[in-house]
This record gives C-alpha cells, sequence and structure tokens, in this order.
C-alpha cells in the first residue's frame, strides 16, 4: 500500500484530502506543522507528500527544499495563493507539481498517481549492489571492481547509489540532478554528461563503449544489473 503524508494545517482540508486517498487505497499520515513533516518524511519514508505551502511555523517552500536534500519523495505542493512567482519557485525547488485551491480532486487523484509513476525506487541504504564485477556498497560507502577498491568523490558516489538503488530502471537526467545538486540551472544537463562520462572511466572497461552504465538517450542512465542484490 502507497503511504502519503498529508501536510496541511487546515482539520477541514485535511479530513476531504485524507478520505480521497483513502478511497483510492492509499495509507494515510498527516500533521499540520511543517518540522514534524520532514520528521514524518523521513521516518515514516512516504511515496508521496502533499504540502499546503502556507504552514504556521515554516515555510513550505524551505520544507521542499529540507526533503529534497535527504529523500527522493514526490511533493505535490498546494496553495490558495495563484501566483506565478511562487508557483515557479516550489517547482524549482524540487515539488513534482503545484495545485491551486479550491482542490478538485479528480485531478489531483491523477496528479499523484503521475508523480507515484515517475518517482525513483530506493532500496534501504544497507544493500550491497552488485552489477557485474561491480559492487556498491551503501552502508560503508565503498566501492570494488574486481575486488579492487576505486576512489570516488561524495558526489560520485551518490550519482553511482542512485543509479544503483534504482535497480536497472532508469533514472531521468532532471531526477539525478535535482536529487544530488539541488534544482536545475541551464548548464546542469551538459556537467551531468561530464560527470557521467568520469564515472565511466573508472568502472567500464571501455568508457566509450558502456557495458555497466548505459544512456538512454533523451531521457536519463541506468545501471545494467548483472548480479545479485543482497542485504548485508
Amino acid at each position: 500500500m502507497k503511504k502519503v503524508l498529508i501536510v496541511d494545517p487546515d482539520e477541514a482540508s485535511v479530513k476531504v484530502l485524507k478520505n480521497a486517498f483513502v478511497a483510492e487505497g492509499y495509507e494515510i499520515s498527516q500533521t499540520g506543522s511543517g518540522g514534524e513533516a520532514i520528521v514524518l518524511a523521513v521516518s515514516w519514508q512516504p511515496e508521496l507528500v502533499v504540502l499546503d505551502i502556507n504552514l504556521p511555523d515554516i515555510d513550505g517552500k524551505e520544507v521542499i527544499r529540507v526533503l529534497r536534500k535527504h529523500s527522493p519523495v514526490a511533493i505535490i505542493a498546494v496553495s490558495s495563493r495563484d501566483f506565478e512567482a511562487e508557483k515557479i519557485a516550489t517547482l524549482d525547488l524540487g515539488a513534482r507539481d503545484f495545485v491551486c485551491k479550491p482542490i478538485k480532486f479528480g485531478e489531483l487523484m491523477a496528479r499523484a498517481r503521475a508523480a507515484l509513476r515517475e518517482r525513483v525506487s530506493f532500496e534501504p541504504v544497507s544493500l550491497v549492489y552488485q552489477v557485474g564485477s561491480l559492487v556498491i556498497d551503501a552502508a560503508t560507502r565503498t566501492v570494488t571492481l574486481k575486488g579492487q577498491h576505486l576512489r570516488f568523490t561524495s558526489k560520485e558516489f551518490e550519482v553511482l547509489h542512485i543509479l544503483a538503488s534504482a535497480n536497472g530502471r532508469v533514472v531521468t537526467q532532471r531526477q539525478l540532478i535535482e536529487l544530488v545538486w539541488g534544482p536545475a540551472n541551464p548548464d546542469s544537463v551538459q556537467y551531468l554528461r561530464v560527470f557521467i562520462g568520469r564515472l565511466r572511466a573508472k568502472i567500464e572497461d571501455d568508457p566509450a563503449q558502456p557495458k555497466l552504465l548505459v544512456t538512454e538517450r533523451g531521457v536519463g542512465y541506468r545501471l545494467i544489473p548483472s548480479g545479485p542484490v543482497h542485504s548485508e
């Protein structure tokens, strides 16, 4: 059952939202506090956060910024203020979508399903990922290739870990950029391509003909799983 965290200080709105999501088969948790939302998002690990950005304790945009640093959770921002600048700022910070109140619930459910489809699936950090002779240990943040330890910068390891934890699925360029570096800018895609080239130079036998870290043209990248994934 997919888990949805509703963050809204308006009890009437929460009740209606909760009923709508429960009717669709989702498990719900709720809070009206931005601070508590951050704690719940980390501890309860929902797949989707529906966040009213007008919160009493913390600006909702700050909640998005913090969550995006620590979690791939899909975020749909909600607001009664239909200001273009606010929408742009919210989306740039990492929200998947923006919905204005009063909410049309059929539309919200469709947007929620779309957000959940695009969310990258991550496994617990206690896993060791094996891709051919490449072994990535998320707990110790170490990587070996054919039994030899490789050295990676912190950002290089983050990119490799995200790709490995997607279990062979494509991770889009936008997802990689936002999860590792934050909101995208016009130069981000080219920088990511250079970065991927550096990773291939370390893990591929022939970086010009990659077999492990492959490009899905126009979409993103994925690691080809050719070995078991197991728990420590």
